[in-house]
């Protein structure tokens, strides 16, 4: 493996940075907000998913139980 100068190294390193085009306050915030509402979404889906689930079970089991 070769070795690197630590100085050369982060040299490189803030070359690099600088050339990342970071996101804006308002696309960060957008993002954010996008995510809290998928996230909201799936856990009602789910949500409604297992309750109905859970009723068809207990209706087959309690039809065909003791």
């Amino acid at each position: 493996m070769a070795r690197t100068n630590p100085v050369k190294f982060i040299s490189e390193v803030r070359t690099e940075v600088g050339k990342v085009t970071w996101p804006t306050r308002r696309e960060v915030t957008l993002t954010t907000i996008m995510v809290f509402l998928l996230a909201t979404f799936a856990a009602v889906f789910f949500f409604l998913v297992d309750l109905l689930i859970r009723t068809g079970l207990t209706g087959v089991l309690t039809m065909f139980g003791s």
